[in-house]
């Protein structure tokens, strides 16, 4: 949120940024890398006493609204106490077009923000399950403020994130965001407004090609070409490590002079135009191929004109040919081998002017050619050279599955690092909660928060089958969830068969919400998943008739369990909490470095899933 005490605008010097940079680099090579480094606070300017280092972090499980640390390194943290209400911390090193991200903890209603050049605010909030998003929630560009706009009318121009994917307080956030700074001329006149090019939380676009026509509510002062990164700390308590920013230098080029000539091809990869008169000419402020089809319609095209290349590097271009076959040249070199679909080419460019040339024809009879063509180097992010809207004509329009009403939808998924789920059961609900269960093996393969389900693979034309979760995503390696050990020490046993495991599909209740059914070991077991009210959890609740002895279930395996008190537990890196009903009897143990969470079952066992 913004910040509450007067900021004064100044002049920062070009030094080190904390936890940023190392201090033995140049500005240069900084500008090249995303160093980072978390263990002095000296790099920022003034840093208050509620800024800490720690090794590590906690929610403080006695208070939940304030974070645990352990001195150390190399993890950033706001503590405020009632001696101290915080301060913002301002790095000494100015960006300006910058690529930044970061991951970050939140205790319970925590409010803190990321200024991009101390003037654009990104919202951190525990906005967690908040169903309708807004500007002040996580992920949101903060409002604009004009006390002279009335009563209730100061705050505008503010944006809500595309969809909330917020985590649970206590848990590891990653925000990273594509900033491109405002353009001046040297009258110091502004020429172009600042712009979010990509903004992602947790994974998850949520803001895209945002334009933003003024500093938020709090800024440092009047919009700058370059300014310092600033990091709010008077609204309580937030942790930050992983800090990365690529600091981008290098203007990207640009094109004039465009021209555009067609020749009637004597075959499909007939580009030999010399010593023929074209049939068509045209002219253009861009290199596109959105030209008059009616002039242009069977025609082999030829584009020339002149590539400004502002510093000296070497260039990588890269060509995408879509129904379309051709090639790119500069100073009459072949960057791309001539043909379609994605090519890419390196060229060493001096400062100044460049003759190009871009040559495609029709790849088939139904359909309209296209192309994109984008450049990059060191020092600088990959930026189109020709038209960013030219090859949208071929951009297939989604076909999204609503959460409401609740939808169960079965089709194929892929799951990162295994076998295509074939038959998937997917269930949503209303509180942007969902989740994909494996009726092969009676598994939870994944949960995930934000919208429910992408089809488009699977329902455009002919599609592949799969559906994709629009969210963040939570996966599980859960299969075998039951197993018969003759001790507390023997390995699980993930083969299927050996189980004897027979799926039996899935029942309605009354809500029209599944539970899933199958035998394992001859016993009969219910497996009943449900999202609580206000989508803080996932609930799971496995009933067994005619369990045999020593029947275990295992409810978490990973490299880190930890053990909160309670029958509480948090899986992986922070990954997520996991509450057991007080009465159970739940062990850790460790087999070959991987832990397990596990229980007996006789009857039934009931547990959350928090994130």
């Amino acid at each position: 949120m913004f910040q509450t005490q007067k900021i004064s605008s100044r002049k920062f010097a070009p030094l080190g940024l904390l936890g940023f940079f190392l201090l033995s680099y140049s500005i240069q090579q900084l500008q090249a890398q995303n160093a980072i480094l978390l263990n002095k606070l000296s790099y920022f300017e003034k840093p208050g006493t509620s800024w800490n280092l720690s090794a590590e972090v906690n929610l403080d499980p006695s208070n939940k609204e304030q974070l645990s640390i352990k001195p150390g390194c190399c993890i950033l943290v706001n503590k405020r106490s009632k001696q101290d209400q915080g301060t913002d911390l301002i790095s000494t090193l100015e960006h300006g077009d910058a690529d930044i991200e970061f991951d970050y903890m939140m205790a319970e209603g925590s409010n803190s923000g990321v200024y991009l050049q101390g003037r654009y605010e990104i919202q951190l909030l525990d906005s967690w399950a908040v169903l309708k998003p807004g500007s002040a929630d996580n992920g949101g560009v903060y409002e604009r403020w004009d006390d002279k706009r009335g009563n209730g009318k100061e705050g505008y121009e503010g944006y809500a994130p595309r969809k909330n994917v917020s985590l649970a307080p206590g848990l590891w956030q990653h925000l990273k965001i594509s900033f491109q700074a405002p353009r001046f001329n040297s009258n110091h006149i502004k020429t172009s407004n600042a712009k979010l090019l990509r903004v992602e939380l947790n994974g998850v676009l949520i803001h895209d090609n945002l334009e933003l026509l003024g500093p938020t509510r709090g800024s440092l002062g009047a919009e700058v070409s370059v300014g310092p990164l600033r990091l709010q700390g008077d609204h309580g308590d937030i942790a930050f490590k992983n800090i990365r920013l690529m600091n981008f230098t290098i203007t990207p080029p640009s094109v004039s002079k465009v021209k555009y000539f067609g020749y009637k091809p004597k075959t499909k990869e007939d580009f030999d135009f010399q010593n023929r008169i074209a049939v068509v000419k045209d002219s253009s402020l861009v290199l596109t191929s959105n030209l008059n089809e009616k002039l242009f319609e069977n025609l082999a095209v030829l584009s020339t004109g002149t590539l400004h290349i502002k510093t000296a590097g070497t260039y990588t271009f890269n060509v995408n040919m879509m129904s379309a076959v051709g090639g790119f040249k500069i100073n009459q070199k072949l960057i791309t081998p001539i043909g379609s679909g994605s090519n890419s080419g390196k060229i060493e460019l001096s400062q100044g002017d460049h003759n190009f040339e871009l040559f495609y024809a029709k790849a088939n009879d139904w359909s309209k050619p296209t192309f994109s063509i984008s450049a990059k180097t060191d020092g600088m992010r990959e930026n189109p050279v020709s038209d960013p809207e030219a090859d949208l004509t071929n951009v297939v329009d989604p076909i999204y599955v609503p959460a409401s009403p609740v939808n169960i939808v079965r089709s194929f998924m892929e799951i990162p690092n295994q076998p295509i789920i074939t038959h998937a059961v997917s269930v949503s609900s209303l509180y942007n909660i969902h989740y994909t269960y494996d009726m092969n093996k009676g598994a939870l393969a994944q949960i995930w928060r934000g919208e429910f389900l992408d089809a488009t693979p699977m329902w455009h034309e002919r599609g592949n089958g799969t559906a994709q979760p629009m969210g963040v995503v939570k996966y599980f390696d859960d299969a075998c969830i039951l197993n018969v050990l003759d001790s507390s020490n023997q390995a699980w046993k993930n083969d299927a068969s050996v189980t004897n495991f027979i799926p039996k599909g899935y029942q309605l209740d009354q809500q029209d919400l599944p539970s899933f059914k199958y035998h394992i070991y001859g016993a009969k077991v219910s497996d009943k998943i449900r999202i609580l009210e206000e989508g803080k959890a996932i609930r799971r609740e496995i009933s067994v008739e005619n369990a045999p002895t020593n029947l275990y279930i295992r409810l978490a395996k990973s490299d880190a369990i930890e053990n909160l008190g309670n029958n509480s537990f948090l899986v992986g890196n922070k990954f997520y909490y996991l509450n057991i009903a007080a009465s159970e009897k739940v062990f850790i143990r460790e087999i070959n470095g991987v832990k397990e969470l596990l229980a007996p079952i006789q009857h039934k066992l009931t547990w959350s899933i928090i994130f």
